[in-house]
């Protein structure tokens, strides 16, 4: 269980990175150690919040055929952001990307 924490905040702090550096309006502050910093925050509030969301949301995650976790997802790097203070998002539209991107690279490297 605590392996695969540890993956799970390598991982987050690994695609806050990606983010960083493909989106204009989304930066984290204080390099490797900032990355480090909001990867654990935003992977333990992906392992102890966000279920409870997605449970309680359940019918309308159905009801948009799984769209609704995008909201979820955004929603909890948005509190990230806010916890931490390290993360700036200019926009909603840069908060959407980023929450693509952080959706594309855990599912790439959760398959690996």
């Amino acid at each position: 269980m605590l392996q695969r924490l540890l993956i799970k905040i390598l991982v987050s702090s690994l695609a806050l990175w990606v983010a960083d550096h493909f989106l204009a309006g989304f930066s984290v502050s204080d390099g490797i150690k900032g990355y480090l910093i909001a990867g654990v925050v935003l992977g333990l509030l992906n392992a102890l919040v966000r279920p409870i969301i997605k449970t309680v949301t359940k019918p309308l995650i159905w009801l948009t055929l799984g769209l609704f976790t995008i909201v979820i997802n955004a929603a909890m790097l948005w509190l990230t952001a806010h916890l931490t203070g390290l993360i700036t998002i200019v926009d909603l539209t840069a908060l959407v990307l980023a929450t693509l991107i952080l959706s594309a690279v855990h599912i790439i490297l959760d398959h690996l």
